[in-house]
């Protein structure tokens, strides 16, 4: 690996405990008009999550070049290229490396779904990625997702799915892995032993409370995943600063939930 690509990726695993405590605001192309109000209403959204010092926030260029000013060179940044959704109605890359270079990102992100018809397409995609982000010695980390396809394409969460969609990454030239959460400590730890790049978790669907985002984030821990990356079950929530301290709480310190919630006055 030349310094250049190992400084960036320093500089988001720069937590003494080596996991990555990281917030995307993201998402838009997966959601209409009636966003919920964390995307709607993006400056204040940012502000708040800007104000806990998370390791890095991922966010789309345009954003990057018109709301992330006030942050610039306080908090890593990550740029996602890809407008993804699961059924594939969207299937584009809106970002490149060079341009990510140029907004200061410290990697750029590269987001895919596999299994079906699509699947080699997706791969090309994080492959295309990865070989013009080497010019420029950028980390590439991959939000992969494994698909089923019974009763309309949906997420999976099997552990093999999961193991499968991270060897995909890898073989692909990703720095980095963001999966979902299997559900399961021994099975997830295994996905993350038999990986040879850094693996953490995706966020996860929106939980009914706080707490119990906290609790799968706890057992993601437990698995030796290199930490998260948190969309909606921080942007989701009331107390924005909040819910990123106590994030940070649980994948740097190894709190419990509950002792999360109460260090982050929740």
């Amino acid at each position: 690996m030349n310094v250049g690509k190992l400084i960036r990726l320093n500089r988001l695993f720069a937590h003494p405990s080596g996991r990555l405590c990281s917030v995307a605001v993201d998402h838009l192309v997966g959601y209409g008009p009636g966003m919920p109000a964390g995307l709607l209403h993006i400056l204040k959204t940012l502000e708040a999550v800007a104000a806990a010092r998370p390791d890095a926030v991922t966010i789309h260029k345009g954003m990057a070049a018109s709301a992330w000013a006030p942050y610039a060179g306080r908090i890593p940044l990550i740029v996602q290229s890809s407008l993804m959704r699961v059924d594939d109605l969207a299937f584009e890359q809106i970002a490149t490396p060079e341009e990510a270079v140029r907004l200061g990102a410290e990697a750029i992100a590269v987001a895919a779904f596999i299994r079906g018809e699509s699947e080699s397409a997706h791969l090309r995609v994080i492959a295309d990625c990865v070989r013009e982000a080497a010019r420029f010695e950028l980390p590439v980390i991959c939000h992969i997702y494994p698909r089923r396809f019974d009763g309309g394409p949906h997420v999976s969460f099997a552990p093999e799915d999961i193991a499968w969609a991270a060897r995909c990454a890898v073989e692909a030239g990703a720095d980095v892995v963001k999966v979902p959460y299997c559900g399961d400590v021994a099975a997830h730890s295994q996905i993350v032993a038999d990986c040879p790049v850094p693996v953490v978790a995706a966020g996860g669907p929106q939980t009914d409370t706080l707490e119990a985002a906290l609790a799968m984030m706890s057992e993601v821990v437990q698995s030796g995943a290199r930490g998260a990356t948190i969309g909606r079950n921080i942007w989701g929530f009331e107390r924005v600063t909040a819910a990123v301290e106590a994030f940070k709480a649980v994948i740097h310190d190894g709190m419990t939930a509950r002792q999360a919630m109460e260090s982050a006055g929740l």
